[in-house]
């Protein structure tokens, strides 16, 4: 990017409606509390509410506009270079389960997309995880082949759809790709139908545990619940000290459209160079060009100059995609797991109606 140069926030946001959820502003009694509106509430939410329970959604800002706002928006199994370490750490079982998991997570998002007829560009996809550095191969093939054990379509290749070589690559057939917030606000609207309670711009404080749990807002309200569901990304209640098994990480995002011709034709990632995420998404109605979206340069927050890997991650994308035209940019984070898998289930040891889900280690999209 140059000094001169305007781009835009979220692609995602900015190309979904708008529409607002009301501030709760007095007390409420629901089966089951879900505080957070991302990806990993809201699909708890509307599972819930089709399953016949009462349900309400606290969000502090705007639903499905925080770190599902500005992802990259992939729905796969791959997960960079995660089996052979699984297979290592927990075993082949623990690999398969992982595994099956993730792709069980894809197919019931197809079939919500189906169900419900959204909107949301989903598209089926390779996911490939490659280098360059010939020296990292054999850890690729080691990759491939767990992940072949662990019960995914993969496989070690050469050949990509990248506009430059790699030394080789796990690709695994059939994942997908959407748009995350056009999605998300089909499942709200479904939430709402079955009688689901939203509320944005509600920010909630404190949280009593007990039969039932009662959280408390900033503007004073009362929500009673049999079951709370803490799913804000980063727990806002860590009373089992959860922040000591995570780390956060900052990426950046650079993007905007592409000759429909320069499709790299799947959705790429690659540990080397502080990392670098490719995919393209639809554009336009005359299907001449693609939105293309490059992410890296991750560091943590609090660190790093921004401005300056904005501009290393913009200037490869020039490089490798000569006739981008770079409109977008923004920042997404994450936290990861200090042992590779999501933290979900029981708030802490002693929880029995209160629960978290975090630790994506930035593939929320099956995850959550």
């Amino acid at each position: 990017m140059t000094e001169n140069q305007q781009v835009s926030g979220s692609y995602w946001l900015e190309t979904a409606p708008d529409g607002r959820y009301p501030a709760l502003t007095g007390d409420l009694d629901v089966d089951v509390a879900v505080v957070g509106a991302g990806i990993a509430g809201l699909c708890t939410a509307r599972e819930l509410a089709r399953a016949g329970k009462t349900v309400a959604v606290l969000e502090a800002g705007r639903v499905a506009a925080g770190v599902t706002g500005h992802t990259t928006a992939k729905v796969t199994a791959l997960h960079t270079l995660v089996y052979d370490k699984l297979r290592r750490t927990r075993g082949a079982e623990g690999a398969r389960l992982y595994a099956r998991s993730q792709s069980e997570a894809i197919e019931h998002t197809a079939r919500i997309v189906a169900e419900l007829g959204v909107d949301c560009e989903w598209e089926r996809r390779s996911a490939f995880t490659y280098v360059r550095d010939a020296d990292r191969v054999e850890e690729l093939r080691a990759e491939a082949r767990a992940a072949r054990e662990a019960g995914l379509p993969a496989s070690f290749v050469t050949e990509t759809g990248l506009p430059f070589p790699v030394a080789g690559a796990v690709e695994v057939t059939d994942q997908a790709q959407f748009h995350p917030r056009k999605y998300l606000l089909a499942l709200v609207g479904d939430l709402v139908a079955h009688g689901g309670h939203v509320h944005e711009d509600t920010t909630v404080t404190g949280l009593e545990e007990g039969t039932p749990c009662r959280l408390s807002t900033a503007a004073g309200a009362t929500v009673t619940a049999r079951d709370v569901v803490v799913a804000t990304h980063y727990p806002v209640f860590d009373r089992a000290l959860l922040f000591t098994r995570l780390s956060p990480r900052r990426e950046l995002v650079v993007a905007g459209p592409v000759p429909a011709g320069r499709d790299p034709g799947g959705m790429y990632i690659t540990p080397e160079e502080n990392t670098r995420s490719v995919r393209t998404a639809p554009y336009g109605e005359d299907g001449a060009r693609r939105f293309l979206v490059v992410t890296g340069e991750h560091f943590t927050p609090g660190t790093g100059d921004p401005r300056a890997l904005f501009g290393r991650l913009s200037a490869w994308a020039r490089t490798h995609f000569p006739d981008m035209e770079l409109t977008h940019s923004w920042a997404t984070q994450d936290n990861d797991p200090t042992d590779t898998v999501p933290l979900v289930g029981p708030l802490h040891p002693g929880a029995r109606h209160t629960y978290v889900a975090t630790g994506f280690g930035g593939w929320g999209l099956s995850g959550a």
